[in-house]
C-alpha cells in the first residue's frame, strides 16, 4: 500500500466516524429535549400538588380555629 492509499484510508475512516458521531450528537439531542419535556410536566404537577396540599393544610387550621 502507497502513501496515497494509506492518507485516502484514514480519511474514509475519519469520515465515518465524523458521521458515526454527528448520528450519535443527533440522537444526543432529541434525548435530551424528550428529558426537558418531561421534567417541565413534572414541575408543574410538584407545583399543583404543593398548591392542593397547602389549601388542605389551610382548611385544616380554619377548622381548628373555630
Amino acid at each position: 500500500m502507497n502513501g496515497y492509499e494509506d492518507l485516502e484510508q484514514k480519511l474514509d475512516s475519519l469520515i465515518e466516524l465524523c458521521q458515526q458521531l454527528k448520528s450519535e450528537n443527533q440522537a444526543l439531542r432529541e434525548r435530551e429535549s424528550t428529558l426537558s419535556g418531561e421534567r417541565g410536566k413534572l414541575m408543574e404537577q410538584n407545583e399543583m400538588a404543593r398548591q392542593k396540599i397547602e389549601t388542605m393544610i389551610n382548611r385544616l387550621r380554619n377548622l381548628n380555629a373555630e
